[in-house]
């Protein structure tokens, strides 16, 4: 029990997730940079959702989500329609928020992590016309 103002103790599961999922956005975002995006928002968070990284590279405009599983297949088999719904309502709300970069191509990609494994970029993972 906590005393009157104090913080409850964190989860320690929920740390590690926490933690984990920081590690994986590191990689990723090491990742992108390496291929010539260039980042421009981690992060980005919303009443709808949360982008994890905004990149472009040339005239194209990266909203990414980065995935990390114990495997490659389990990272690529977690991303759900809802999320990508969010996402794309995200998204929305960060180009509204940037009008500066309104007129690029948009693409949503997932990046793929998993312990041992080099990173896997899956360009154009969804397609958001459906939502």
């Amino acid at each position: 029990m906590t005393a009157p103002g104090e913080q409850p103790a964190a989860d320690p599961a929920h740390l590690a997730a926490f933690h984990l999922g920081l590690s994986a956005e590191r990689r990723a975002c090491l990742y992108l940079a390496a291929k010539g995006y260039r980042l421009l928002a981690r992060r980005y968070r919303t009443p709808h959702g949360e982008i994890d990284i905004v990149a472009r590279r040339r005239a194209t405009l990266v909203f990414a989500e980065v995935k990390a599983r114990n495997s490659l297949d389990e990272a690529a088999a977690s991303v759900t329609a809802r999320q990508q719904q969010r996402i794309a309502t995200a998204a929305s709300v960060w180009l509204a928020a940037h009008p500066d970069h309104a007129n690029l191509d948009c693409r949503f990609d997932v990046i793929l992590i998993a312990p041992k494994r080099f990173p896997r970029h899956l360009e154009a993972a969804f397609d958001t016309t459906s939502f």
